[in-house]
Parts: structure tokens; sequence; C-alpha cells
């Protein structure tokens, strides 16, 4: 059987310990002689090195070799898979994206509103960067790219690589969503067939089928999701903000019922209600700071000091994130030629075929040794038609902005985005994200 080679590039992530904790448990199917984490963050890449040694010694001891390195070239030689999660500028840098947008009476959610926008502009180069560098000691891996926000750098990445087939975008919360689902029904997500459309964190459900009856759950679901449920999903969705999101996803559906939304189209929806709950001292990024990712790090300090995993109650489990889950899914399927069904960022060609064909919506994609294969969604009604146009056209001029440094196309850009709209709102924003952006985006002119 092959064994693979793969790097998992933002190797210091808070996400990266359920990432390895799945490679083990998926090493039946996914058989790995090598493993590198890349991070250009030297501590906390050694924390989760030393933490992925104990790992590995006690739960991967057929793996070769297992090396955490800031050298690229040490990274990215002759690798098989490389698994992208960066995040430009960090936690810290979010938390500037939101708390300049709330200033100025917008949001600064991280993908979505004007937090996106600037998140954005700081992932494309150093995305581009990080291709550019696979490719030179790589030419022919996988490049699986996680990075948020994922539709800006997915149109960054067609326009820069346009021939790479082997560059795929990919964003876990279309599954997280799922798994509410399958919560719901009391079914696990892999029995379900999912129907979906849209753009990132901007798409909508058509049917959720069950694989073994074909039974279409989409109207038991709206008529169960009209009202608030609270699903034991995995823990980083029980944190307070998740929980009022999947809540709120009850108001989205008794207002527009036709399909289930994507749970970020609230942002879009409804961009008052949500400013209205945003603290403008203490964001979501300052959440995740206090919370999650101070708690990971926590937990593989105390683990490196015990020496070990198993026999302590860090003792490996079956259950890891979504994140981890889908990531690993995918790369399997690549490897072993499976043809499984997932929901992929694609260029559109005809895929919708009353949209724009250089649109990259999310949509069904059959995977195998050869990559990618859409599957036909077909003409979608007028409302998603007009909704994914104006987020496609601010996608589009967000990415001229960052590979032009066109400031003029910057604004255009928050001027479509639904969470900005007013004009005198946008030149005085744009001013200050240029401004804190300084050394991360390309130089606006």
């Amino acid at each position: 059987m092959t064994k693979y080679s793969i790097c998992i590039i933002g190797g210091a992530s808070r996400y990266t310990p359920d990432m390895l904790a799945m490679l083990c448990n998926q090493k039946e199917r996914f058989p790995l002689k090598r493993i590198v984490l890349y991070d250009i963050e030297e501590e906390r890449q050694v924390i989760v090195g030393k933490y992925a040694e104990i790992l590995f010694r006690e739960y991967y001891p057929e793996l070769e070799e297992i090396v955490y390195t800031t050298d690229k070239e040490t990274a990215f030689q002759d690798i098989d898979f490389a698994l992208m999660q960066i995040r430009a500028g960090r936690l810290k840098m979010r938390e500037q994206d939101e708390k300049i947008s709330i200033r100025h009476g917008c949001l600064g959610q991280e993908t979505c509103g004007a937090g996106g926008f600037a998140y954005g502009l700081r992932s494309i180069p150093a995305i581009i960067e990080l291709v550019n560098d696979i490719r030179k000691y790589s030419p022919e891996c996988w490049i699986l790219n996680y990075s948020n926000p994922a539709a800006i750098v997915a149109e960054a990445t067609k326009r820069v690589f346009p021939d790479d087939y082997r560059i795929i975008n990919i964003c876990d919360m279309p599954i997280a969503i799922m798994d509410m689902y399958a919560a719901v029904l009391g079914k696990k997500r892999k029995d379900l067939d999912p129907k979906y459309f849209g753009l990132n964190h901007f798409g909508w459900f058509t049917h959720i089928y069950d694989k073994e009856t074909g039974e279409d759950y989409l109207p038991k679901l709206k008529e169960i999701l009209k009202t608030p449920v609270d699903v034991q999903t995995e823990p980083l969705f029980q944190e307070p903000s998740w929980k009022a999101t999947f809540h709120f996803m009850s108001q989205m559906i008794s207002d527009f019922d036709e399909y289930l939304p994507n749970t970020y189209l609230q942002y879009y929806l409804y961009p008052h209600k949500m400013y209205a709950k945003e603290n403008p001292e203490y964001t979501r990024a300052n959440e995740v700071m206090d919370g999650n990712e101070k708690e990971t790090y926590e937990c593989l300090k105390k683990i490196i000091a015990l020496g070990k995993i198993r026999g302590t109650e860090y003792e490996l489990t079956a259950d890891v994130g979504c994140h981890a889950e889908y990531i690993v899914d995918l790369a399997a399927a690549l490897a072993n030629n499976t043809k499984e069904i997932f929901l992929i960022i694609t260029e559109n060609r005809g895929i919708i075929e009353n949209v724009d064909d250089g649109m990259m919506v999310e949509v069904p994609c059959r995977v195998g040794r050869n990559g990618v294969e859409p599957l036909a969604a077909g003409p979608i009604p007028t409302f998603y038609k007009g909704m994914m146009e104006n987020q496609h056209a601010y996608e589009k001029l967000a990415v001229d902005a960052c590979l032009e440094g066109n400031k003029k196309k910057a604004l255009q850009a928050l001027v479509l985005n639904r969470t900005v709209v007013n004009a005198d709102t946008a030149i005085a924003l744009l001013d200050d994200l240029i401004e804190a952006n300084k050394g991360y985006w390309n130089e606006m002119k």
C-alpha cells in the first residue's frame, strides 16, 4: 500500500491537534510515512511539534518521520499533500478587523463583513507566496486549502494559478451544519446526501437525502428548525456565539423557507440585528483567544509535561472536530480514488447554468485520483441568483484591489458588501483598514 508524505501548513494552529488525531484514526485508509508541521511562529510550533512526537510514538509508531520546522525547503520538499490552514495576522489582527468595523457601525465578522474583506486582503499575498514555494519543491502535490476567507482566496488562486487543478479550496461549515441536521434527525452525517449551491459561506441546501432510503429530509428539517433547537455537536459549537448562530437559523428558515441556509447568511440578510449583538470591547476574536485557543495550548503543555497520552485523561478517541475530519477525508478520497461526494469551491463553468461561468461556486463534487468533478446544479431562482451575483461582484473587486493595489476597487468592493453598503461609511472604514494593515496588504493607490 502506498504511503504518503504530507505537510500541514499552519502547523502551530489550534486546529492542528485534532487533525493529527484524525490522521492516527485514519491510518488504515490514508497511510503516511512522513508528516511535517510548518509554521512561521517557532514558539507555538515547538509546542504542537512536541505534542505530535508523543502522539505518534504512542498511536502511530509505524510512521517513519515527524518533523516540525519553520524552514520552507525542509517542509515542502517531496510532499504528496499540503494541508493549508493559515491565518494571516493571526487573532490579534482579527481583533483589529472586528473592532475597527464596529467603530464605523459595521459588522466585523471575519469572513463576511468588513473584517472578512481585511482578512482576505491579508490572506491573498500570503497564500500566493506559499503556493509558489510549494510548487518549487513539490510540483505535483495536492494543495488542500482550508484558509479563510475561502471565497476570496479561491477567486485569487483561480486567477494566479488558472491551470493548477491540484489546488482545491474547501470549507467545513456546510459539514458542521450537516452534523447539526444529522443530530436533529438521529442520524450520522455520512448517512445523508446533501444537494447544495452557493458561494462559500453564502449558500443553500436544496435537498437532504437519506443515502439508503432516498427520503428527502428537507421538509422535515424545515419544520423542526423553525423553532430554535439545542444539539450536541462538537465542543467548539457549544460556545455562546456559536449556539446563538445555530439558534438564529430558525428566523432565517421562517422568513425564507424555500431552502435551508448556510448559517453565515444571517450576516447578509440581517446585518442590523447582527450588529446590535456586537460588543465593541469584546469581540469573537477575544472569545477565541480567551477560550478555545488558550485551552488548546494549555492542554498540549500538560501532555508534554506528562510525556504521554495513553492512560491519561487525554486518551485519544474517535471523536474529532469536523475541520479535521473533512480535510483528511478529502485527502483520502484523492489518494484512494473513492469518488466520494464533497462540497467544494470550484469554478462554475456551467454547473449553475444561469450565473457567470467564472464564479467560484460551492457545490457537490465527486472526488478521485484526477481531482474534482462538479455535479450539475441547474438554474437557480431569481432571489438566489441576485444575491450570489452581488456577492460575487464584491469578491471579484476585493481580489482586484489586492492584486492591483487599487484603492478605488477596494472602495467599490466595500460598498457592494451587504454589511457595509453606505459609501461615506466605506470611505472612512477603508482608510482605517489600510492604516491597520500596513505590512500585510499590498500597497493601495
